[in-house]
């Protein structure tokens, strides 16, 4: 689908064709044939439409003639996951630029786009590009963020659980979250190496825009902070996946140690039962108390035994 956007006293209206200055932006669900004619019409390069709705496209820039292409990684919900896949990916958003107008196009409708068709970015015009563009920049990067922090509340919330509970579903909702975490900092990386190169070369031409390039400068910075909160967060992640399979490793050898001692403990009086029920001359054979001398002394050996291991501390 694609649709035209411009602002007209601070609101959004839309257009029912593209006019110089307005923002087109492309979401799915997408006509055969309607990214080819749109291209084909407004001399766009087909790859930098296509490319865009690749899901696995790297973070670039690129340029041909008057026409620029900026791809940036952005966090997405996962809706449709199962239990042990990943509760955020990450997609592609492709940002065409032409003489005329700004081009975005994704292969999903839910995307940090919406918050600017909900005008909740203040003082964002289609019709300044390089701005539009660095504002795009800022909510992906505080997406992340807040993407970041859900995850790490997430961990905390199962720790807590893990605490009590042995079972696999914990264990199975980590591993969701450290797959998340590693598309963030994969797809972070990418994105903070395309926005240092963008800004030494100039790609956006703010150079001379002093307002521009300290908005371009603090954009790079939270990036920088959001794949170091990544990486913290991934690596305590780790470590607590590494603990909880120790400890779990370590109950199990308790688990075992104990029914071995109360099978030790346990085969004593079997032992001395199996004795007297042999067909040979034993001790108290004929003696009428011969039964509760058996008994008492199995219990008085069992116990001895559970008192010698409780001593050593192995119960």
């Amino acid at each position: 689908m694609i649709e035209c956007y411009h602002i007209v006293d601070k609101k959004l209206e839309k257009l029912d064709r593209v006019q110089p200055g307005c923002w087109v932006n492309i979401h799915p669900p997408i006509a055969a044939g309607e990214i080819e004619q749109f291209a084909k019409d407004y001399e766009i390069e087909l790859d930098f439409l296509l490319d865009s709705l690749d899901t696995d496209e790297r973070s670039r820039y690129e340029k041909e003639e008057d026409v620029r292409l900026i791809l940036v990684n952005a966090p997405t919900l996962n809706n449709s996951a199962p239990e042990n896949e990943s509760l955020y990916l990450t997609i592609p958003i492709g940002i065409v630029l032409t003489p005329e107008n700004v081009v975005t196009i994704s292969s999903h409708k839910e995307t940090v786009l919406n918050r600017f068709l909900d005008m909740k970015v203040k003082n964002f015009d289609p019709n300044h590009q390089q701005k539009f563009v660095l504002l795009i920049f800022e909510q992906i990067v505080r997406d992340y963020l807040q993407c970041l922090k859900l995850l790490n509340q997430k961990r905390n919330d199962i720790e807590k659980e893990l605490y009590d509970s042995s079972r696999n579903q914990e264990l199975r909702r980590l591993l969701s979250i450290e797959k998340s975490l590693v598309y963030f900092v994969n797809s972070l990386s990418a994105n903070d190496l395309l926005k240092l190169k963008m800004k030494r070369t100039d790609f956006l031409e703010i150079r001379n825009d002093e307002v521009l390039t300290d908005l371009f400068e603090d954009i790079i910075i939270d990036n920088g902070q959001a794949l170091e909160m990544s990486n913290v967060y991934t690596n305590i992640l780790n470590g607590t996946m590494e603990a909880y399979a120790s400890i779990i490793s370590n109950n199990l050898n308790m688990v075992i140690q104990r029914l071995t001692l109360i099978t030790i403990i346990l085969m004593v009086p079997t032992l001395v039962a199996s004795l007297y029920g042999m067909n040979v001359p034993l001790p108290f054979k004929n003696s009428e108390y011969s039964f509760y001398f058996i008994i008492v002394f199995s219990v008085i050996v069992s116990l001895l035994l559970a008192w010698f291991f409780r001593r050593r501390r192995l119960f």
